[in-house]
């Protein structure tokens, strides 16, 4: 019998955040130990009138991929993957995962260029994200790998990230509709102003925002959500951030980043842990030293860091800021192979607009 939560995940996802249609080419990626969610996604997809294509990973067959395949093999883009991110017209994926740091013993530089080489698929996806000729979401399914990353057992965690998309109420895609009016207001008022200054222990930022377009995430995008995110101005980005939590990527997880700009540029870089692989994925490409993304989180369900960045950016009274590719929609235009969601705690800060204070102790005060 199926968990009640994942028949009403299914729901929101594909009538809210993906809004399927008929003759929707769909297509969702996940692993076997989705399988419950798999199933009631595929049950609305159908009511929906999509036509389904579901793919499903086996655990270990991409760490063999990485680690047997030549350079030559690893940089190749196949030709289905390009016809395929044309195809499709909506994407979901589910991330649930059996072992998390599957890929922490994969050479950084081996990583690197994996990425490099996928660029033209990363750019093409965003670009049609962008158009609104693909419609995509990712989520999570809880899984005992991602409940010892929060440090959780596996009901306590299931609870927390249900809890996090607002599940236990009647009606959850009202309240995410209701988070997408708050946070409209918020982008209102960011939207009147151009330099944003953000301050904090170990933290002092500056960016410009001038002709840029603040994005409301309240649920489509990502499930759950709860951000209001833009691109600064490539150039604009002075200063310095300690990053409170430590930074994941690809399995990786890397201590107390602490980064310096000038011009938009990293020209200084520091980590208690993990300062190789940080190394590495700057060292990616020419964009991956800029920011492609400045975000404030603002779901306040959300207290717990769990080591899983669709939960952690969005933390209530924290900041995130990514290296490297720039969604066009908010009209930057940094490419990269890389983005690298990095989270600040804001609990002890302050934002200021144009010089005047409108965040404060990890809310807005407008």
């Amino acid at each position: 019998m199926a968990d009640s939560r994942h028949t009403k995940l299914a729901k929101v996802l594909v009538q809210y955040a993906l809004a399927l249609k008929p003759g929707d080419k769909f297509l969702i990626s996940t692993t076997p130990a989705a399988e419950s969610l798999l199933r009631e996604v595929v049950r609305e997809a159908a009511r929906a009138g999509a036509f389904i294509t579901p793919r499903i990973a086996l655990p270990g067959i991409q760490e063999i991929v990485l680690r047997e395949s030549t350079e030559e093999m690893l940089t190749q883009v196949q030709e289905i993957e390009r016809y395929e991110i044309g195809y499709f017209d909506a994407f979901l994926a589910i991330q649930a995962s059996s072992n998390t740091k599957a890929m922490s013993g994969i050479d950084p530089q081996r990583l690197a260029k994996v990425g490099a080489a996928r660029a033209e698929i990363q750019q093409t996806f965003m670009s049609r994200s962008a158009s609104g000729a693909l419609r995509w979401c990712g989520t999570l399914f809880p899984t005992q790998a991602h409940a010892q990353d929060a440090g959780m057992s596996l009901a306590d965690y299931e609870d927390f990230v249900f809890g996090a998309g607002m599940l236990h109420l009647d009606d959850p895609v009202e309240h995410w509709r209701e988070v997408d009016r708050e946070q409209a207001r918020i982008i209102e008022y960011l939207r009147q102003h151009d330099t944003i200054r953000i301050v904090a222990p170990d933290t002092d930022i500056t960016y410009r925002v001038k002709g840029r377009t603040w994005l409301n995430a309240s649920g489509r995008v990502n499930f759950p959500d709860g951000e209001v995110f833009t691109a600064p101005l490539e150039d604009s980005v002075n200063g310095k951030v300690c990053f409170s939590y430590p930074a994941v990527y690809q399995g990786n997880e890397v201590e107390e980043v602490r980064l310096t700009f000038e011009k938009g540029r990293v020209v200084g870089f520091e980590a208690k842990r993990g300062y190789d692989f940080l190394k590495s994925m700057l060292e990616m490409d020419a964009g991956a030293k800029s920011l492609g993304e400045v975000a404030f989180g603002l779901n306040y369900g959300i207290q717990k860091f769990t080591r899983n960045t669709l939960f952690d950016e969005k933390i209530g009274g924290t900041m995130h800021m990514a290296l490297g590719l720039a969604y066009p929609e908010s009209g930057g235009v940094n490419q990269s192979a890389m983005h690298w969601d990095m989270v600040c705690d804001l609990r002890e800060g302050e934002v200021f607009a144009d010089g005047e204070l409108c965040y404060q102790k990890g809310k807005f005060i407008i």
